[in-house]
């Protein structure tokens, strides 16, 4: 047993009977939305509410617990990243683009102006707000899709391809925001580098997981200590999250690209492919499975935690007004990203657009920001705080029901000319 560490805070030692409470009442949660047919994302994100401000105010989280909860969204993502179509994803890619960018650029207009022209809002205040509907949670999106067993289908492969490229999009406008309040300038120069860096990252990174992963397959044969599958991946996917920070780009992007360059097949440009043999690849996804169990949730019930409906005035007339004007631009901004894409079915681009809505952490991060900043007041803060709670826990509702009514007829959420995994044709869609 260790010696105890002298000057030890009491706060540093509740944090291990938070955590206890977090993964108990997470687990809990889960599994009473699983038994109502629910996806279990609401009932870790549900868990957060109760334990956080909005309701027993029991945890607030501190820095130990976001660092965990942002060690689990890398995770997850690692883990979407080894389970994707690498295909499928490429050929997505130009719907992908233009999800994003659609759903980028829409609510940021919209948002900006109807605040800086209908509130009357600075032109600052409101090029925050426009950035904060930008986001996309690629976590929850992501969760949602796997609840209901789509993360590998025709549309999840666009709307994980535009989640990506959404946060790297993000990431800018919340640079160029962030040194605009600061400095009341934005370097352009800046900005370029960040670009340019986050795309180099982007196409190498999996290349040198793809050339790494060779050398733990075969430290795997030698080893005589047990877990080094599980140890070396892990590490691996840290560092590679701390690479992807360092250039700049979310941290998040290196353990997505991590997971890809480990999926089945990995396709490099010009259409060189480096297999992973199927049995390694299995056998990654048996040894980090309970790693990305236990970290996961802490990050959906996190984004709960991170919530306080209590600081917002119901009774404010401002408070309707502006967060209901805000919703409404919020939702359709990004379904119209998904219906933009004319040649995909109607009900494709409505899963699409669905898909996209969930704020969740990306959200928070631009709304934390524009406080921290003194560019959001207390009310604003609330109002877009009220938006980012609707689109987190109410985007798994429709989505779940949207695919209750119409994921029998699963020929139309496809493109004409595609196959299956198994190479047999699909059905073409039609308009």
């Amino acid at each position: 047993m260790l010696p105890r560490q002298r000057g030890r805070s009491m706060d540093t030692s509740i944090v291990f009977l938070h955590i206890a409470v977090i993964l108990t009442t997470a687990h809990l949660l889960a599994e009473l939305a699983g038994k109502f047919g629910m996806p279990t994302v609401i009932g870790e994100l549900a868990a957060g509410i109760l334990l956080g401000p909005s309701l027993l105010g029991w945890i607030t989280p501190n820095e130990i617990i976001h660092l965990l909860a942002e060690i689990g969204l890398i995770l997850l993502l690692f883990d979407v990243g080894l389970d994707t179509d690498v295909g499928r994803l490429i050929n997505a890619g130009p719907r992908a683009a233009i999800v994003a960018i659609g759903g980028f650029v829409v609510p940021f207009l919209l948002g900006f102006l109807l605040t800086h022209y209908a509130f009357g809002f600075s032109m600052l205040v409101s090029l925050f707000i426009g950035g904060t509907l930008t986001a996309t949670s690629i976590g929850v999106t992501v969760r949602i899709l796997r609840d209901v067993g789509r993360q590998n289908s025709h549309e999840g492969q666009i709307v994980l391809g535009a989640a990506v490229l959404d946060d790297v999009l993000g990431v800018l406008v919340l640079a160029v925001l962030y040194e605009f309040s600061v400095s009341g300038e934005v370097s352009l120069l800046n900005v370029a580098k960040v670009t340019m860096f986050v795309g180099v990252f982007f196409f190498t990174a999996p290349l040198a997981a793809k050339l790494i992963s060779s050398l733990i397959r075969r430290l795997e044969h030698v080893s005589r200590v047990p877990g080094v599958i599980a140890t070396t991946i892990s590490s691996l996917v840290l560092a590679f999250a701390w690479l992807a920070h360092a250039i700049g780009a979310p941290e998040l992007l290196g353990g997505f690209a991590a997971g890809l360059a480990l999926s089945r097949r990995f396709f490099l440009p010009f259409g060189i492919a480096i297999a992973t043999h199927p049995r390694f690849s299995h056998h990654i996804d048996l040894s980090m499975r309970p790693i990305i169990e236990l970290f996961s949730p802490i990050f959906f019930v996190t984004v709960g935690l991170s919530l306080d409906l209590r600081a917002v005035e119901w009774q404010s007339s401002f408070i309707w007004t502006f967060s209901l004007s805000i919703l409404f631009v919020a939702i359709l901004g990004k379904m119209a990203g998904g219906f933009l894409l004319r040649r995909e079915h109607p009900l494709t681009r409505t899963a699409i657009g669905m898909s996209m809505v969930p704020r969740g952490e990306v959200g928070l991060v631009f709304a934390g920001l524009g406080q921290a900043a003194g560019v959001f007041g207390p009310q604003v803060y609330a109002g877009v705080i009220i938006v980012i709670a609707y689109t987190t826990l109410l985007a798994p509702f429709w989505i779940k029901s949207f695919y209750k009514k119409y994921g029998n007829r699963p020929q139309l959420f496809e493109t004409a000319g595609e196959t299956t995994a198994d190479g047999s044709a699909l059905s073409p869609a039609t308009e």
